[in-house]
């Protein structure tokens, strides 16, 4: 959340002065405003660990903390203190322990869908299209549908997360879809392969932006979009693993007279059927909520530690706790959220930007194949680009956050790609050499994706948990549905060079890059619009419209648009 009050607060204030009138009731004086030394290597031996890390917000001046207070029923309540200190080392070791006890685990859950979701790439190099009768437009139509499911499913998922509680939700989804991942072990052809990827896509869809909102209770904005940067890493860290496992189980080929596939399906889903039920034990409902037989009688967490991650976010982001983690989203709430016109720009990008490298992510193994490498070395060959992959994402993250810009940092990935699809798109690869085609691919692949970096953009100017809700569901449909154009752009009529679809890909390219541009124009105009409303009210006014406005979320004009 970016509120002008906070930022007028923080520009005002020195480093040993209190930027709250409850100083003279005793209160320790907040830390420095704004200057938080984000990343370990921003820290040198000047920093104080010692010094005060409680940053200033709205809570500090009575006059405004009563328009954000918590609402009565959030469950946090309890540890709510505006008059809360606490030291950067605190905050520091309590970060720590947040990741190894949440994010961690939020991560092994993403790789066990991956690995159900994405092993189809390694049973394609076991003739699984033989096996089973089909060619590659059936394989198409497989992806389109499993998308198309996975799509229509985030909304509703994430509106029955909301009601149960992601504790509850996100386990269930693990152990269900594991049953038919590995249903897999007995496709027996097209149909069968159809109403298994549409099993799948429901069952998995919503369980990414379900872990998103998860993870906002626990961090601040930037904390939560590197975090995203290691949980989409944990994704390429998967497909290495599913690479990998394929090479391996693969062999098993013959085994009671079953192809290696049909190994591979059931085994990998048995794993993600021990993650499941683990985590009905490992993911507590909030931080105030660790406690139960499994994770301790005194939970993982200390009352001060509650304390500390309860006001650290909200000093941040107020919006937070204007809804409980077991209240549903009512019709109103949702075609509120719905009609928000100003994430739309994001959606869009979550639309299209994937599109010019998913093609050939999805045709890689049966390319390489088609190519002449043999079923051991094509699952080998596909780990080099995500290796790329891992490192590319996670160093654009942190530019992200490291020089405060989201739009121009986010583009970059596309510029990436441009050489290599200008190269498949003028080059003989007909007669090129395996390998220089192999390269080519890799190095397009391993492209830095704004994944993670676009999802935190998105849970930022949403500006509620209500709109947080929706649009992380919302987004999320987009990028299926960017998925669902991805997997009909190679056709088999335009196999094995796919002359025309890389072409396709190129105009797509040059039109995301344009649409980055429209987006960071559109975010600088909105809040040049609003400061010039804001700045043109006394302080006065600004109290009486934080006192009697109905504009909710990021539609008020004290909110500030990140880009």
């Amino acid at each position: 959340m970016s509120t002008a009050l906070v930022k007028e607060v923080g520009d005002k204030k020195t480093a040993t002065e209190s930027t709250t009138s409850l100083n003279s009731d005793g209160v320790s004086p907040l830390g420095v405003p704004l200057e938080e030394k984000r990343f370990w290597f921003q820290r040198g031996k000047e920093f104080d660990h010692e010094s005060i890390a409680t940053q200033p917000s709205v809570f500090d001046d009575p006059k405004t903390a009563e328009q954000y207070q918590p609402r009565d029923d959030w469950e946090n309540l309890h540890r709510f203190d505006p008059k809360a200190r606490w030291t950067w080392a605190e905050e520091y070791a309590l970060i720590r322990k947040i990741d190894w006890r949440i994010t961690i685990w939020a991560c092994v859950m993403f790789m066990a869908l991956e690995l159900d979701r994405a092993n189809i790439t390694q049973a394609l190099t076991d003739n699984f299209l033989t096996d089973l009768n089909m060619t590659t437009n059936d394989y198409n139509l497989g992806n389109t549908v499993f998308k198309l499911s996975f799509l229509l499913a985030e909304l509703p998922s994430q509106l029955v997360s909301k009601w149960m509680g992601p504790d509850r939700w996100i386990p269930s989804q693990l152990v269900l879809w594991s049953i038919v991942a590995g249903g897999q072990f007995w496709l027996s052809g097209r149909t069968s392969f159809l109403v298994t990827r549409a099993l799948l896509g429901v069952l998995q869809g919503g369980f990414i932006p379900d872990v998103i909102l998860y993870l906002s209770y626990f961090y601040k904005h930037h904390e939560l979009s590197i975090r995203l940067g290691f949980f989409w890493t944990m994704m390429s860290v998967a497909d290495i693993v599913s690479a990998l496992l394929g090479a391996g189980l693969l062999h098993m080929r013959g085994v009671l007279d079953y192809a290696g596939w049909r190994w591979l399906f059931l085994l990998e889903a048995l794993v993600t059927l021990i993650v499941g039920l683990f985590s009905f034990v490992l993911m507590p409902a909030g931080p105030c909520q660790t406690a139960n037989w499994f994770r301790g009688k005194k939970g993982w967490f200390t009352a001060r530690e509650e304390t500390i991650i309860v006001n650290r976010v909200l000093r941040e982001d107020p919006s937070k706790s204007d809804m409980h983690n077991r209240q549903p989203i009512t019709p109103k709430l949702l075609w509120k959220c719905l009609k928000d016109y100003d994430l739309w720009p994001l959606y869009i990008l979550g639309l299209v930007f994937q599109i010019p490298a998913t093609p050939e992510q999805q045709y890689l193994t049966l390319s390489l194949r088609q190519m002449k490498f043999d079923t051991f070395t094509s699952n080998l060959l596909s780990i080099p680009w995500t290796a790329i992959h891992i490192f590319s994402m996670l160093a654009l993250t942190f530019a992200a956050e490291i020089f405060g810009e989201l739009t121009l940092i986010s583009m970059v990935g596309q510029i990436w790609i441009l050489p290599f699809l200008i190269y498949l798109n003028v080059a003989d690869t007909a007669n090129a050499s395996r390998w220089v085609i192999w390269a080519v691919t890799t190095l397009l692949l391993g492209y830095p994706s704004a994944h993670p970096i676009q999802v935190g953009w998105n849970s930022r100017n949403s500006n509620t948990v209500r709109a947080r809700t929706v649009s992380a569901a919302c987004y999320n449909m987009f990028v299926q549905a960017g998925g669902i154009i991805s997997s009909n752009i190679y056709r088999a009529d335009d196999a094995p060079l796919y002359r025309r679809g890389n072409k396709q890909l190129l105009a797509i390219l040059i039109m995301n890059i344009a649409l980055y541009c429209l987006t960071k124009l559109y975010y600088v105009l909105r809040n040049r619009s609003r400061d010039r409303k804001w700045n043109a009210m006394t302080a006065e006014q600004k109290l009486e419209y934080l006192s009697t406005t109905t504009d909710e979320g990021n539609k008020r004009l004290d909110f500030r648009f990140e880009h």
